[in-house]
């Protein structure tokens, strides 16, 4: 669990955490809610794949015309992690999060 949370980093959580089952997160989705560029979020990406935070997964079915998304969504434990993460630095939630933890 060596994540370094620097303020990118907890944007990117932000963007993970709003995502929903019918909204989920993929890659330049994450930009444009985290405002950063693809340089700063995929190794952000990556290194929470890496420690566990997140998974990530591949878009089923055909998408011709370009490359397959890859939407990410944040484990059980990374989820508690980042709501501490989160509380410890006073980034208000909502309630719907919240919900999610249990």
């Amino acid at each position: 669990m060596s994540i370094r949370l620097t303020r990118p980093t907890l944007e990117v959580l932000k963007a993970l955490m709003a995502s929903t089952a019918d909204a989920p997160a993929w890659g330049l989705s994450i930009c444009q809610t985290a405002e950063l560029g693809s340089g700063t979020v995929y190794p952000i990406l990556e290194r929470l794949v890496e420690n566990g935070w997140i998974t990530s997964r591949e878009e089923a079915g055909p998408h011709p015309g370009r490359p397959a998304r890859r939407y990410y969504e944040l484990t059980r434990a990374g989820r508690t992690w980042t709501v501490e993460a989160f509380e410890k630095r006073g980034i208000s939630f909502s309630p719907a999060v919240a919900r999610g933890l249990t």
